[in-house]
């Protein structure tokens, strides 16, 4: 197992405590702890943008730890997350309620990621600029093709908890605009 040290909480955003057990199941990894110093701005440096929160977030993956550690990242930024095992699932979902992100897997039983895509083009055209995906095969050629014509953001398993937040947020942003 490998060894990881979490940064101090003064260090910036964590995965939270109720997060970190699905994410050592996840990753393989044994936590260790150290105090780091907090990063000054740089002088000029351009203002983030303020982080979205309270937006509804749907995540579709058919591996309830994968779901339930990006479920735990979400909501610990403050996000009301909900999951769903499939795409078929995840319209039935789509169809009760508005949300401002859809982090959807690529290969899933029932209706996988590209066929919840096609779906979201047909039924809500409007949710496909709000789709994420999930995918540890970038490299297939039907994977990396479907995936470049969509233009949609990817997060490659295994994903940064920070480049989940990132893209996150980024979705969400264009969102309220």
């Amino acid at each position: 197992m490998r060894e990881r040290h979490v940064p101090d909480r003064a260090a910036g955003p964590g995965l939270g405590g109720h997060a970190l057990p699905a994410w050592c199941r996840v990753s393989g990894t044994r936590l260790g702890h150290h105090a780091a110093p907090v990063a000054e701005k740089e002088a000029g440096a351009p203002e983030a943008a303020a982080p979205v929160r309270g937006e509804a977030i749907l995540v579709v993956d058919d591996e309830p730890e994968i779901a339930a550690l990006l479920a735990d990242i979400l909501a610990a930024g403050g996000q009301e997350v909900e999951t769903a095992a499939n795409g078929a699932l995840a319209l039935d979902k789509l169809g009760k309620r508005a949300y401002g992100a859809i982090l959807s897997d690529i290969k899933m039983p029932e209706l996988d990621g590209p066929g919840l895509y096609r779906e979201l083009e047909r039924r809500h055209p409007d949710l496909v600029r709000r789709v994420i995906f999930l995918t540890g095969d970038t490299l297939a050629p039907g994977t990396a093709e479907f995936l470049g014509r969509t233009g949609a953001p990817v997060l490659t398993k295994p994903f940064r908890v920070e480049e989940v937040i990132r893209v996150v947020q980024r979705v969400l942003q264009m969102g309220t605009r």
